[in-house]
């Protein structure tokens, strides 16, 4: 149930009462209220505009009736009265007003319940008239509160950097536990989760509270960030020139991973093979290959003194930099003006790259909240100050950009690597503008009419042009860690590391950075903001093409841990393809262990999970059985497009 849907600029819902498909197939009956604004007759979607606040006049008991629009599957109707948003509830004079207009004649009638009875009745009432409702497949695009998805961009950051630690905690100490008997740490667990998922709570997460509550977000991320490390600590070894290197993705992979070392050194694995290093004085970045899925590897450390010999990885001349996979070239102002991908053998680019807009953001009604459509009308390009070079090593490249503007710098480092087409813009902005947007855009050699979004287990595809109304509602749109353009034989992914509003139309793919609102925060954003993003480029589409795969690597690194461990549970994942693991975690009800898991392809899969000595059974998110069969040591299963799938294993 909702009203916030009837908030939208451009288009009205057709059904006020439907079933709502979501992209795993799974149906969910959905309700709007359509209950006015009392005594409204200026709002600028004043035929649709509903309410949750609402009161109890002649107006709005005759309103709620008249814009409902399926009077022929149900009759009864849900008016929420009363002063919300922590303005009290109800008071005396409503409840009087409910009993006299329950006796007014050619008024509807007005009776007192609750809301779980109401959609009790609804689902009969449903259940009664199947052939009148209609379904809505896809997604429930809001045309509004567009700025949500980039206000208060540290809160987004930690909220995203938190849970993926959480998540690589629970199945470290879950092995832990299960494998050597050791002690769950439930509790800290526990009291994190609470913390991060409360500051998830509207208005909190959205950007759009008062300064006081990101004061307070702080304060509280700061002990989340604190206890994080601590646990990770805690499974840290003594000290030794032995590191395990983890994978808990349910894929193999290669991966540069980074050790805050002092020295210079080489590092080899379990077999005495050396693995490319390089040290640039602070730290060893080590490129370790083949770590499988759910699974880890050994390498050791040995101090070597003197300096090893280092090739290369780059060619440099002006403006351009050039490795055995990729050339790109830059103009004097900074912007990228040429992605050549010689694996693919073409040019990425149609027009220019990175190219960094500030654009006026003024929105008409609510300045956290919104982006409207005409911020593109007031548009400034940034132009570097400074372009030089970094690094050049064996393992990775990298040129670094300046930019001086308003009150604001930008110190950007473009890295590519030896191990991955992916191109990562390390970037370190000092943000002090009031009411302006800040973009990176790309100009892709793609041609599509759909591009896809990662979101919450799964995917979404969007059109890429503005043929109708909805698709033009669509200017800014929310993705999660990526976004994709692709043809039939290649494209071009824009990853991120804490980002979440985008713009993909046409040729053109754009990432929302940075929002300087003024209300309710006046200093919304101001300060430090440290964020990568990423180009790449692939073959095939996104899925096929390894999209999620590389921004899992941008976003959820390798872990290292001090010392040699072996404690990682045996599970062997059976499938052709990549499987997303969500969670390995002890049981809520404190005996046993859950995993959860979901297909992020879009396609059915066969797969199976063994483990030793182990007694499998299927839940439901809440972890509550779907029936009595249970599989001893492994349990095979299809899992079809975007599904979700839980099980309950013990290990005896």
């Amino acid at each position: 149930m909702t009203t916030k849907i009837s908030w939208n600029q451009y288009n009205r819902m057709p059904h006020d009462t439907f079933y709502w498909r979501g992209i795993d197939g799974t149906d969910i009956l959905t309700h709007f209220i359509t209950t006015p604004v009392d005594g409204k007759t200026d709002e600028w979607a004043e035929e649709w505009f509903y309410t949750y606040n609402g009161t109890l006049s002649p107006e709005t008991v005759q309103g709620i009736y008249d814009g409902y629009q399926d009077k022929r599957l149900n009759q009864e109707f849900l008016l929420s009265y009363g002063h919300g948003d922590g303005g009290g509830g109800v008071t005396r004079e409503m409840l009087e007003n409910r009993r006299r207009l329950d006796q007014i004649p050619g008024l509807p009638q007005v009776k007192t319940g609750k809301a779980k009875a109401f959609f009790e009745r609804l689902h009969q009432t449903v259940e009664r008239n199947k052939s009148l409702i209609s379904r809505w497949d896809g997604e429930l695009y809001l045309e509004y509160h567009r700025g949500t998805y980039t206000s208060q961009a540290f809160v987004k950051k930690m909220n995203r950097k938190a849970e993926i630690a959480l998540r690589e905690l629970e199945i470290l100490y879950t092995c832990l536990a299960a494998s050597k008997e050791d002690e769950y740490p439930k509790e800290p667990l526990f009291e994190t989760w609470e913390t991060v998922l409360r500051n998830q709570f509207h208005d909190i997460i959205p950007g759009s509270s008062i300064k006081e509550v990101y004061q307070d977000h702080r304060a509280e991320f700061a002990v989340v960030t604190q206890t994080i490390q601590q646990l990770f600590e805690q499974l840290d070894g003594p000290a030794s020139q032995k590191y395990t290197v983890i994978n808990t993705a349910g894929w193999s992979r290669n991966e540069l991973v980074e050790l805050p070392l002092l020295q210079e050194g080489r590092f080899i694995d379990s077999q005495g093979k050396e693995l490319p290093a390089y040290f640039d004085g602070k730290k060893q970045s080590v490129l370790v290959a083949n770590v499988p899925r759910m699974s880890q590897v050994v390498i050791e450390y040995q101090p070597i003194a003197g300096n090893k010999d280092i090739k290369p990885l780059a060619v440099f001349t002006e403006g351009a930099i050039e490795t055995n996979r990729l050339r790109i070239l830059w103009e004097t102002s900074g912007n990228l003006i040429s992605i050549f991908d010689k694996k693919l053998g073409r040019e990425m680019l149609e027009g220019k790259g990175n190219v960094f807009q500030l654009f006026e953001d003024k929105p008409l009604n609510y300045d956290a909240w919104d982006i409207d459509s005409f911020y593109q009308e007031k548009a400034t390009v940034l132009q570097a100050d400074q372009i030089r070079l970094h690094s050049n090593n064996a393992l990775y490249a990298s040129v670094v950009f300046e930019y001086t503007f308003g009150n604001s710098q930008i110190h950007q480092e473009m890295r590519v690597y030896a191990h991955t087409q992916r191109i990562d813009f390390l970037t370190n902005v000092s943000w002090h503008e009031r009411q302006q947007l800040l973009k990176v855009n790309f100009d892709a050699a793609i041609r599509s009419t759909e591009a896809v979004f990662d979101i919450q287990y799964g995917n979404v595809k969007r059109a890429t042009h503005a043929n109708t109304s909805w698709q033009l509602a669509q200017f800014e749109t929310v993705g999660h860690q990526w976004a994709d353009l692709s043809e039939k034989y290649c494209g071009i992914s824009l990853l991120n590391d804490c980002k979440y509003g985008y713009a993909v139309k046409e040729n053109q793919l754009s990432l929302t950075l940075l929002k300087g609102a003024i209300y309710p925060d006046p200093l919304a954003d101001d300060g430090d903001h440290e964020f990568t993003y990423s180009f790449y480029a692939h073959e095939h589409d996104a899925i096929d093409g390894g999209t999620m795969e590389e921004a899992w690597s941008l976003n959820s690194p390798l872990t290292i841990i001090n010392g040699e461990h072996s404690w990682l549970l045996p599970l062997q994942i059976d499938c052709e393809t990549s499987v997303i693991i969500d969670t390995i975690k002890q049981a809520e009800t404190g005996k046993g262990w859950i995993l959860r898991l979901h297909d992020h392809t879009g396609g059915t899969r066969e797969v199976t999970l063994q483990l030793p000595h182990s007694f499998w059974q299927e839940t439901d998110l809440m972890e509550i059985p779907l029936n009595n069969e249970q599989w001893k040591d492994k349990v095979s299963f299809t899992l079809s497009p975007f599904e979700i799938k839980t099980f309950h294993f013990e290990l005896r």
